[in-house]
């Protein structure tokens, strides 16, 4: 009884899963996924209608239930190998974000409703692989980031050396140089809010701007295009290599099976010729004792 029982319920679970994997199932969340992000947007706009102060919150909450319904459908179905996706744990938090009340310390968790839009990085294939890339491409980056805010730090003294005592609006301290070169490494408003006005009082100070944003702007930032692009190249393929293999799998299952159907029928044409041989050798046998029996 407990076996059929197990069976019964292993045999739901199935079904559960081939439901919420269903396509139906899945553009379906997408699309209430980006209603959702509509109305989370009309919630910024100062309406005064009775449907955006009555209609809007209870559609709100309708939408939190159905999206909690899915965590919980997924949870039956998937157990423990729920917690082991990064992607659900994503969604679990989005979720329970929007489950927190709007009053008390809890009103500023309001503003982050706005985060279940990025259910979409988990819903939809396309979107969670660029995601996943840039997760990847994280160590290159930070490595990057090194080499960059060490420049950073000796432009800024250098900057404050040079160019404080004349701007000290722009240079005065190290961590306004910074900002300032910050904005300078931008290119917006470099050239008329900061290299002139110091250019006024020291004419050569363009070749310090200029190498600054060749090996900033040009160089260092293009390198983070380059690692996020290689990660791109990478997950591609990898995915290439996981279907190349599960090819060679599959056929390689196939070759199996024909090589255990030979085997088979290799063995079912070997016993029937030693039946028919076995029935060859017994008839002049019968026919020598059938002449006797007639002498």
């Amino acid at each position: 009884m407990t076996e059929q029982s197990d069976t019964q319920i292993a045999a739901w679970r199935q079904k559960l899963i081939a439901f919420l994997e269903t396509p139906l199932f899945l553009n379906s969340i997408t699309g209430l996924i980006l209603f959702n992000a509509v109305t989370l947007g009309l919630e910024a706009y100062p309406f005064e209608a009775v449907w955006f102060t009555d209609v809007l919150p209870v559609v709100d909450r309708i939408i939190v239930a159905i999206f909690v319904a899915e965590l919980l459908l997924k949870m039956i179905a998937y157990r423990g190998e729920f917690f082991k996706s990064g992607w659900n744990w994503f969604d679990l938090i989005v979720v329970g974000i929007s489950l927190f009340p709007d009053a008390g310390p809890f009103t500023v968790l309001r503003a982050l409703r706005i985060m279940r839009v990025f259910r979409l990085f988990s819903v939809m294939p396309d979107m969670r692989k660029v995601v996943e890339a840039l997760m990847r491409a994280i160590p290159g980056m930070g490595a990057i980031l090194a080499v960059l805010s060490l420049m950073f730090y000796v432009a800024a003294v250098m900057a404050t050396k040079l160019f404080g005592p004349t701007n000290p609006d722009l240079f005065g301290t190290l961590g306004g140089s910074a900002f300032t070169l910050f904005q300078v490494m931008t290119l917006e408003g470099w050239a008329m809010d900061v290299a002139r006005p110091v250019m006024e009082a020291q004419a050569f100070a363009w070749v310090f701007f200029v190498i600054f944003i060749v090996l900033t702007s040009f160089a260092v930032l293009n390198m983070f295009i380059a690692v996020i692009v290689d990660s791109l190249q990478s997950k591609h393929f990898d995915e290439e290599e996981e279907r190349a293999e599960k090819s060679e799998a599959d056929a390689q299952a196939d070759r199996d099976e024909m090589h255990r159907e030979l085997t088979a029928i290799r063995a079912e044409i070997k016993a029937l010729r030693e039946a028919v041989t076995q029935g060859s050798a017994a008839s002049p046998n019968s026919a020598a004792k059938a002449e006797d029996r007639d002498e």
